[in-house]
Parts: C-alpha cells; structure tokens; sequence
C-alpha cells in the first residue's frame, strides 16, 4: 500500500465498516516509529467518489477537467479516469502520465498559459488539440507547432483581492479577443471557445456573472469572424464546499441557461482541482528537532503578549517543509491546523509554538504561532487538508526523503464505484483488504504492489 510519489505501482487497503482513517494513521505511526520515522500521507480515495457524485447532483451537466498539478499521484489520477472525468494539463510530462492510463485525446485539454515550443509539438503528435491562448504570441507559436488545434481564449476576470495582488495573472482583454482572432483568422487557426478562470479566494460570486456575460461577447464576436464556438470552460476556484458549490451553481445556472442555452451546442466544462482532492488527504509529520525561544522572536508583530514571562515558548523542526509538502506555504496562507496525535489531557497547559522545516532556512516556517501541549521529539502531528499542490513534483532539499502515500477506501464506497459500474479490472487489482482493529505486523498491512 506505499509507494513513492513518482511510483506508478501502488495498492489501496480496502477498509471494513470498523475501520477508520485514524486507524489508517495510528497503525502507520506505529510502522514508522518502529522503521524510521519518514513523513506520510493517508489519501482516502472514496472522498474522491463522493466528491464526483456531489458534482454530479448539483453541477451536471457541467463536465469537469481535473488539472493534473493539484495532485498527480497515480491512485488519484487513476480513480479519477474510471469516474470519467476529464484533466487539464500544463506540461508534456503531465499530458504523458494521463494518456498511460488510456485517457482519450478528446478529455485532455492543453492549458498553460506560456508553452514550450517542443511541448506544443507533443500535444499535436499526440493529438491533444484543445488548448488555452491569451495572447498574440502564443497565438503565432500555436500556429507554427500545431496547426490543428482548437483554441480557448483565456479571458481576464476583475477578481483581484487585497490578497492576490501580488499573484501572477492570466487573460486577455474583450477588446485583445477582436485582435486575436484577426490573428487566428489570418494563420488559419481554430478558435472554439473561451475559458475564464475565478480564484477560489474571490469573495464577489458576481464576478461569475461578468466573466460569464463576457464570454458570451466573445462568442458574438466570433461569430462575425466565421468561428464555430462550441465549449466555455469556467475554471476551477471550486473550495471542496458543498455549499459553495451550491452557491456558483446558483449564481451561473441562469445565466448559462440564457446566454449558453443547451440548445446552443455549447458544451460546459469546468477544472475543479482543490475541490476533489483537497480533503482525501493528511499528511503525517515527525518533529525532529525542539529549541526553547525568546516569546517576543515568536510573536508575529502587532500580536498582544499576554503571557506568563515564565512560561516556555517553543520552536519545533519537523521532518517535512516548504521544499516539500508544504510548498504551497510559500505563496498562500496553510489552510491548515496541525493536530497532535498523542494523547493529552483536556486541562492540560498549551504553550505558544512555532513550526519548522528540516531545511533550517529562513523561508522554511510552516505555522507561525499556534498553541501546543510541550511536544518532544519523535512525536507526531497531523495535517488534514493536504491533498492538493502538495503531491507534485517536489524538492530533496537536504536529501530528506519524500513522504510516503498510503491509498485507502471503505467498502460502502468500493459498492458505490461497482453499483455504478466504473470499477475496473485494472483498478480492482489495485486493491487488498485490511481488516479492522487489528494490529498487523508492517509487512502484512502495508505490503507494496507487485
């Protein structure tokens, strides 16, 4: 059941209504304190399941496009496939591991803003034709590498917030769009539709509404050129919220039923990343190291102090940083708490803490203050919320080993999967059962896939 993050051979422990995901973790804690204490991730694959089937009753007929950079480790990619959905890729590497698992050319969309030459070439060769323009050069080396292809316009959205000012922005203008297809027409390219894209930190859901009614004069506008516009695809910025699913679907539904009616041909899609996987996994560190600090060093600045001059503060270094799983850490705030996982009493004194990477860099703060019973080293802590942007690609700073990922799934949503018939050979080998409230021996629980 573990494998390394680039390891295409893993397996999925088929869990019992007994058993739980804090049985997943209290029985790898156990392995790991006992062969060497290596951060880990319990990816729970039925939320997987469960969060398409939400899709499919409040977003249908919307069809999603699952960007492979959220998460692209292969029991994701792999469960994703069966349950039909589509992904959006941003590198060669990414549109090569989708089309190993038998996905069609047609459910892959090309969506990085600035290619490659080469890597536009492997889209053609490959016959991945649908990708995202924003630009006139991007537009012109399209036409040069791919001559085929059936191009979105990426149009900008006015959703910038006080916390994304400083974040990189994508899109074409209304009046740029006239310009690109001026362009389009002359190179002999296809435009086929548009894509706008709505961060999932916009607070304004009307920004749906002008990004919507912006697309629809985009496609006015094409008309005039002679294009046949047939897709519009919305992006992602999806939370994994079901009510705020509910709530886009609220605000686009009746403008999709006006302005894209189904009687349009226009095909709906969407590339909801954070929302599948986000919370199918937790990650599981180790602390490795403790120092005693000054409280006012701890403090951010601004924070009252109100404390005991007598009372510890503490600083902790775990086994896992921002030149791994918490990357994401270095561009946006952790959505995250950490969680001890040793027991403690309820009245039992917290302490002001901060966390720590193991690269001992300056940029390598994970939690900048939080409250904490006196941890020592070698215990753990818990991360939920950790599926997504932290299963990539990611750094050996120091030589610290990756975390490794243990799949998991309950019995009530393997039945989901089979009732509704996208179980597959392929992936029913994937699977072995682990019994609950059982303590295994680390060979017999956690036995890695031929």
């Amino acid at each position: 059941m573990k494998g390394f993050l680039e390891d295409a051979n893993y397996s999925i422990g088929l869990l019992d209504e007994g058993a739980t995901l804090a049985d997943v973790i209290d029985n790898c804690i156990y392995e790991h304190t006992h062969t060497g204490k290596r951060a880990f991730y319990v990816g729970d694959l039925g939320k997987l399941v469960k969060n398409n089937i939400q899709w499919q009753n409040v977003m249908a007929p919307i069809k999603p496009f699952y960007p492979v950079r959220c998460n692209s480790t292969p029991g994701v990619l792999e469960i994703l496939g069966t349950l039909g959905v589509g992904f959006a890729c941003s590198s060669k590497s990414e549109m090569a591991l989708v089309q190993d698992l038998g996905i069609s050319p047609e459910n892959i969309i090309y969506t990085n803003p600035c290619k490659q030459a080469s890597q536009i070439k492997y889209a053609a060769k490959a016959g991945i034709n649908i990708m995202t323009c924003d630009s006139d050069t991007e537009l012109k080396k399209i036409a040069r590498n791919h001559p085929n292809a059936k191009l979105l316009l990426h149009i900008a959205t006015e959703d910038i917030t006080a916390d994304e000012e400083m974040n990189m922005k994508f899109g074409t203008t209304l009046k740029s769009c006239r310009h690109l297809m001026e362009c389009a027409k002359e190179l002999g390219v296809q435009i086929v539709g548009v894509k706008f894209h709505v961060s999932g930190s916009c607070k304004e859901l009307q920004t749906y509404i002008h990004a919507i009614s912006d697309a629809r004069c985009v496609f006015d506008m094409a008309e005039e050129f002679g294009f046949k516009m047939n897709m519009l695809d919305i992006g992602g910025g999806f939370t994994g919220s079901e009510l705020q699913l509910e709530e886009v679907n609220h605000v686009i539904r009746p403008l999709l039923d006006v302005y894209f009616p189904k009687e349009s041909g226009v095909n709906v899609i969407a590339e909801p990343g954070y929302y599948y996987v986000s919370s199918a996994f937790t990650l599981a560190v180790n602390i490795i190291a403790k120092k005693t600090v000054e409280y006012d060093k701890l403090l951010p600045s601004g924070m009252e102090q109100t404390r005991n001059d007598d009372e510890p503060v503490f600083t902790y270094y775990i086994n896992d940083g921002v030149y791994g799983s918490f990357a994401s850490k270095l561009s946006e705030k952790l959505n995250t708490i950490p969680e001890v996982h040793k027991k403690y009493k309820e009245d039992e004194p917290l302490f002001a803490s901060s966390l720590w990477g193991p690269s001992c860099d300056e940029l390598d703060q994970i939690v900048e203050n939080c409250l904490l019973p006196e941890l020592s080293v070698g215990d753990w802590l818990i991360f939920d919320n950790m599926g997504s942007g932290t299963l990539g690609e990611q750094s050996t700073f120091n030589d610290y080993q990756r975390p490794l990922i243990y799949y998991m799934m309950s019995f009530s949503d393997w039945d989901e999967m089979q009732d509704a018939g996208i179980a597959s050979d392929t992936l029913m080998k994937n699977f072995f059962f682990v019994p609950s409230c059982i303590q295994l021996s680390p060979e017999d629980r956690f036995s890695t896939a031929a």
